[in-house]
């Protein structure tokens, strides 16, 4: 069997890597379009404190979050260590005593059937300021032990090689998609075909395009985030928790004395690779508000990323309609990070007719419009 995946973000790296220890034929091919997600991204694995309540959805960004562990020991097994991965714990704040309070609330429900979560409490501001010093000091936090930070970049990295390692085939192309004799066809380039029995396509925010020839209506567009990187020379960041405030806003340190604030949410900015002055006055504003202690902390600088934002918050997984060969992941929008690795599990079996961790049919792509 082989398997062709078109992208080599979080989602299709984590499809390859899964694929390959199958014992599948594997070649990726990927484009070196700016403003990739996964090479923006700095991940929170903290499923738990989000205010999303659809069940479906939670449930898949719940087992995300619990899959991390299977996935972080199976890549340091073969011997990859540059993973950007740390258990570093979560601090959820609030201005508003009573958002505190419901988020409490909210987080101890979703825990009972959690304990990768952690033994989660309420903390005083001077121990919440203890573990993430820039913070204010009038803070109260909810800490939860579970929560980790990722870079999307090594993790990603790190399952291509494991996958290339194995056998698969990686290489930069621009493909086109068409329709031969009812099934999905893949032309390179120079417009040879690509040989492959299943084509998976996992192109984040540029999938429409890819997907257009194929008459199919892909209900993905790219929601541009500005996300700014500060370091705090000399200072040891590598333990900091992440922080969550009540906005769609956040916080994360890294081993190198760095510290990420992200990031903005722009619909129908298209490919638009700038850093405007309003986005870095929304992210700094956002974060200084925060945690003031970040003041005086040197800007490295601002990532672009173009997220692969769906019409409703769950992702779009599994095999399209009337075209056999097909299969997508996408949509998958800012929890990217945090699903990306699993659902690309899921992709792996239904890829080989295997049984999904979770049911996807809540998550099938559209088919064909019709001509």
């Amino acid at each position: 069997m082989r398997v062709l995946i078109i992208g080599a973000g979080i989602l299709g790296a984590s499809t390859a890597y899964h694929l390959v220890r199958k014992g599948v034929e594997v070649e990726i091919v990927d484009e070196a379009h700016q403003g990739k997600a996964t090479l923006a991204g700095a991940g929170i694995v903290c499923p738990w404190a989000t205010k999303a309540d659809d069940p479906d959805w939670y449930r898949m960004y719940a087992e995300g979050a619990r899959y991390y562990d299977t996935l972080i020991d199976g890549l340091r097994e073969r011997g990859e260590t540059s993973l950007g991965y740390g258990k570093v714990g979560a601090l959820v704040v609030a201005e508003d005593k009573a958002e505190l309070d419901a988020a409490e609330e909210r987080i101890a429900r979703r825990i009972k059937d959690a304990p990768e979560a952690g033994a989660v409490r309420r903390i005083s501001p001077a121990e919440a300021h203890g573990l993430f010093p820039p913070l204010r000091r009038d803070l109260e936090a909810i800490h939860i032990p579970g929560g980790a930070r990722v870079d999307a970049r090594l993790l990603a990295a790190a399952m291509l090689r494991v996958a290339v390692s194995m056998g698969a085939k990686l290489r930069s192309d621009h493909v086109t998609l068409g329709l031969k004799d009812g099934r999905a066809e893949c032309l390179d380039n120079e417009g040879g075909p690509i040989p492959a029995d299943e084509i998976i396509v996992t192109a984040g925010a540029w999938a429409s395009q890819i997907l257009a020839p194929l008459g199919l209506l892909h209900p993905v567009a790219p929601q541009k985030g500005q996300i700014i990187h500060l370091r705090l020379p000399g200072v040891a960041t590598a333990a900091w928790p992440v922080v969550l405030p009540m906005g769609s806003h956040y916080m994360l340190a890294f081993d190198d004395s760095r510290v990420v604030i992200g990031a903005t949410r722009e619909d129908n900015s298209g490919f638009d690779y700038r850093v405007t002055a309003a986005g870095e006055f929304e992210v700094l504003g956002a974060g200084l508000k925060i945690a003031p202690g970040l003041a005086a902390a040197t800007h490295i600088e601002t990532r672009v990323g173009f997220r692969p934002a769906a019409r409703t918050i769950k992702p779009i997984l599994g095999r399209v309609p009337d075209i056999g060969n097909l299969i997508l992941g996408n949509g998958l929008g800012a929890s990217g990070l945090t699903v990306g690795p699993f659902a690309g599990r899921q992709l792996a079996r239904v890829a080989t007719g295997g049984t999904t961790d979770v049911p996807l049919e809540g998550y099938a792509p559209a088919g064909r419009q019709p001509t």
